[in-house]
């Protein structure tokens, strides 16, 4: 189940009565968070309509607070045509919150996502939907040719390249806002702050190994501004260090701070019995080096890590020895010997 973080968790709750989509049971949900878009929605809700029209879809407009006249323009299309619905955030929460809202409203089997802004192609989702078929968890859009100014796309190469190399997920572009997904990996990946850009990672973690990835068109901005800068570029680096954490170490704090610890402490007592060495063996003064004071410190910090991963551990342990919170995909009970 996503979820928005105890921050957003009120404002979720108290969102504004939206239109929802017309069939009870889509085949095919197409999710596309907004902020100040107002200007491309009637043009991207008739790009989707052509690129969707042999699917059974919905789609699920996430106005994430906009000041603009986006939320009218909601209303209008899917006053013209029901498969198309919204919901309106009090203010703007980020585009993490804007996907688990969404994430927890979808209703079809494969779920769909999309930026609002008109780069991102919607007649690239038959080609994403045939690989979920064939049995791909997640299917992640890569901008081989970007049609964006230096300023976005040198940050992303760098972001990309760390990413791949520091989570292990061979992929070309996490950032990009077309992917496709089984249901199941939607309702199961946790988001909030930028993490949206990490749902491959939180998606493998979660059990969902079969990532894929399309090359698709990407196309020039034509209405609004962009929303990346700098700001943003370092919460999702910030954010990528925290999913790495949680990911790898989440269950068993002990193994990281434990490590650490363990690495600092004895390199610090190696140092002083470098010293004590050098003082007690060879009578050399040693009250004066810095080297002294390095190797204390080291020794502390040590001693403060591997308390720090105890109590990690004994905090975690409760929810690890809980069963329930271990998901399955299959289940064949023992019975009865046959008569």
């Amino acid at each position: 189940m996503s979820d928005t973080g105890s921050g957003q968790a009120a404002a979720v709750s108290g969102l504004g009565a939206g239109p929802r989509p017309g069939s009870p049971n889509p085949e095919l949900s197409v999710v596309v968070p907004l902020l100040d878009e107002s200007q491309s929605l009637e043009e991207l809700a008739e790009r989707i309509r052509v690129a969707c029209k042999s699917e059974d879809y919905e789609v699920l407009f996430v106005d994430d607070g906009s000041t603009d006249t986006s939320w009218d323009t909601i209303l209008a299309i899917h006053a013209a045509d029901p498969r198309f619905g919204g919901i309106k955030l009090r203010r703007n929460y980020g585009k993490s919150a804007a996907l688990a809202v969404g994430f927890e409203a979808v209703r079809g089997r494969y779920v769909v996502t999309m930026d609002a802004d008109l780069q991102d192609d919607p007649q690239e989702i038959p080609a994403m939907l045939k690989k979920l078929r064939a049995g791909a968890d997640l299917v992640s859009g890569w901008k081989k040719k970007r049609k964006d100014p230096l300023s976005k796309t040198l940050p992303s190469r760098f972001f990309n390249g760390v990413t791949r190399r520091l989570s292990g997920i061979d992929l070309n572009d996490f950032n990009c806002g077309l992917k496709a997904y089984q249901s199941e990996v939607v309702k199961s990946v946790r988001l909030y702050g930028e993490l949206h850009r990490y749902i491959p990672l939180l998606a493998k973690w979660e059990g969902f190994d079969r990532i894929e990835e399309q090359v698709v068109v990407h196309h020039p901005r034509t209405y609004g501004t962009t929303k990346f800068g700098f700001e943003r570029f370092l919460r999702g680096f910030l954010d990528l260090l925290s999913v790495l954490f949680l990911t790898r170490f989440a269950a068993r704090p002990m193994h990281f701070f434990g490590t650490l610890g363990s690495l600092a402490f004895f390199g610090g007592f190696a140092i002083s019995l470098w010293l004590s060495v050098e003082k007690l063996v060879f009578g050399r003064p040693i009250g004066d080096r810095p080297l002294l004071l390095f190797g204390v410190l080291l020794i502390l910090v040590g001693v403060q890590m591997f308390t720090t991963g105890l109590l990690g551990q004994i905090m975690v342990r409760p929810s690890m020895e809980d069963t329930t919170a271990i998901a399955t995909t299959a289940r064949v009970m023992p019975g009865p010997a046959p008569a």
